[in-house]
């Protein structure tokens, strides 16, 4: 799949890529091919439709964690690791069950977000994440980590004066930064800890994100796979060191992330965007699966990670509730 990526950058010809998060099971389809029947994207603002899917009824949408001691049992592992040195940062998940009666077209057309995937009906996802951006021969990345209530008084000045948030974050930037300069140079923070605000269903919340920016070789479209898998799994949803961690995100989570933190977004044959796969609902048998999660650190408060876990399972549909 990598080499079909190559092949269509080097011929410039526009295709959407879904890359999972063990890399294993890669879509690339050229844009004309896809049929928006079975897919629907829209990629900040590029988008497969016209019109959309009103919603005339109430929405319901309850969630069902896992227990708190299951998280806990995790956690605590996590923080074994962390204490032996085995690693500095890891973004421990699981998936939640979530009964509502909207359908995963329904939460596709009204969500709001940056970037969004409907896939075969077998999920969808509202990302806030940007993953990479290349314009102009220049790549830039935006990592995301940091979540708090914006309701909670003075919650900007609390998330970015909190020390395990700091932590967390500067060491993802740190990981992504080291990440870039092996296929680009002059790699630089041109922003560091800016937050956005994203309205849901029951609340608002922020999120702290920084922006990288370095610029790629020439001719880098004939390598666009090369680059693209190079990145991954994205530092934001693994951690560092990003090997070792993931070795232990697989002992802890004890299930299949799937898609969920890969990365989708698509190539115009010349420029690139794309999103980390977060904010992501499955079905999975006959249930829905909505999986989320958070960075661990030697700082982190066990019950804090498991409410931010929980408060990340929303869809970002203002009002209607």
């Amino acid at each position: 799949m990598l080499e079909k990526m190559n092949f269509y950058g080097r011929n410039k010809i526009p295709f959407l890529f879904i890359i999972d998060f063990e890399c294993k099971k890669p879509v690339i389809l050229p844009l004309a091919e896809i049929k928006s029947d079975e897919i629907l994207y829209d990629i900040s603002g590029i988008k497969n439709y016209t019109g959309g899917l009103r919603l005339n009824k109430k929405i319901t949408f309850r969630k069902y964690p896992v227990s708190f001691r299951k998280y806990k049992k995790a956690f605590d592992k996590i923080q074994k690791h962390l204490y032996e040195g085995h690693t500095y940062l890891v973004n421990l998940t699981f998936p939640t069950e979530v009964k509502t009666n909207l359908t995963f077209r329904e939460i596709f057309f009204n969500s709001t977000a940056k970037y969004k995937l409907f896939y075969r009906d077998k999920f969808v996802l509202f990302s806030p994440e940007i993953f990479v951006r290349i314009k102009n021969g220049k790549i830039s990345s935006y990592p995301m980590k940091g979540t708090i209530d914006a309701d909670i008084p003075d919650a900007a000045n609390k998330i970015l004066s909190d020390k395990k948030e700091f932590a967390e974050h500067i060491t993802v930037v740190d990981l992504i930064r080291n990440d870039i300069s092996i296929i680009a140079k002059n790699v630089a923070v041109k922003k560091f800890r800016y937050i956005d605000r994203i309205k849901t269903l029951n609340k608002n919340i922020l999120q702290v994100s920084s922006e990288i920016v370095s610029d790629l070789p020439e001719n880098y479209h004939k390598k666009i796979g090369d680059i693209i898998f190079r990145l991954l799994p994205a530092g934001s949803i693994s951690g560092a060191p990003k090997k070792k961690t993931v070795e232990i995100i697989k002992e802890v989570e004890n299930y299949d992330r799937g898609y969920y933190t890969g990365v989708f977004g698509y190539f115009d044959g010349q420029n690139l965007d794309c999103a980390v796969m977060i904010r992501y609902l499955e079905k999975i048998g006959d249930k829905i699966f909505y999986k989320s999660g958070g960075g661990i650190t030697t700082y982190s408060d066990v019950k804090s990670e498991y409410r931010e876990l929980i408060d990340k399972v929303y869809v970002p549909i203002a009002g209607n509730n």
